[in-house]
């Protein structure tokens, strides 16, 4: 009902004067289809219909609308194994793969690293009005994770430092455990110089924080 829309009175809590659905609001313009690896079997066939035919049949309904969409599907998943396994289609798999952008991990693109940080850093402190920037370790810390869960990661962690850190420089020991484990090198370098007791002291928080 949400893609194709459904006519009125299609089932019970249906609207009276029926639904477009995504198809016919994105006529003449795209539809941007995120996890289509997630895509259900019987889904699957009604999309590759709607791909083939360029047109949809509401639920309820019987008449075919004709649609002009452009269709980008994203997924983080290989497709060509979940074809082997049977999870999804291959009929659909080929129909799909038409223009096909290969979008590397984050830690594979190091250099996107710092202008996205920025970029979320920009929206999160005007979105809760504070004024934070990153020191030059953060940074550092930032290029050297892996970044196992890729941009949503970096965002989620970036608005969580801006609303946790009550300073105006998030420094590296407001960083989460999970990447403070993957700085001990980093750490060390940033000591050089230091006074023992400054050095100690950032230890402690480091390790309090990774607790």
């Amino acid at each position: 009902s949400e893609l194709f829309g459904y006519a009125p009175g299609a089932f019970s809590g249906a609207l009276a004067k029926g639904k477009l659905g995504f198809f016919e609001m994105a006529d003449k313009g795209t539809l941007f289809l995120d996890e289509i690896g997630e895509l259900p079997l019987l889904m699957q066939c009604k999309l590759l219909s709607v791909l083939q035919d360029q047109e949809v049949t509401r639920v309820g309904s019987t008449q075919a609308r004709k649609i002009d969409v452009r269709v980008i599907a994203a997924t983080n998943r290989d497709l060509l194994s979940e074809v082997g396994r049977g999870t999804f289609r291959s009929d659909l798999y080929y129909r799909l793969r038409v223009a096909v952008l290969e979008i590397p991990a984050l830690r594979s693109r190091s250099e996107d690293i710092i202008p996205l940080a920025h970029h979320f850093l920009e929206k999160y402190a005007a979105r809760y009005r504070k004024s934070t920037v990153f020191s030059p370790l953060v940074e550092k810390a930032m290029c050297a994770y892996r970044w196992p869960g890729n941009v949503r990661e970096l965002e989620n962690i970036i608005q969580s430092l801006i609303i946790i850190c009550d300073r105006d420089v998030v420094e590296l020991g407001d960083l989460p455990g999970s990447m403070l484990n993957e700085q001990k090198p980093l750490m060390l370098d940033a000591s050089a110089g230091k006074p023992l007791k400054e050095i100690v002291a950032e230890i402690e928080r480091n390790l309090i924080q990774e607790a």
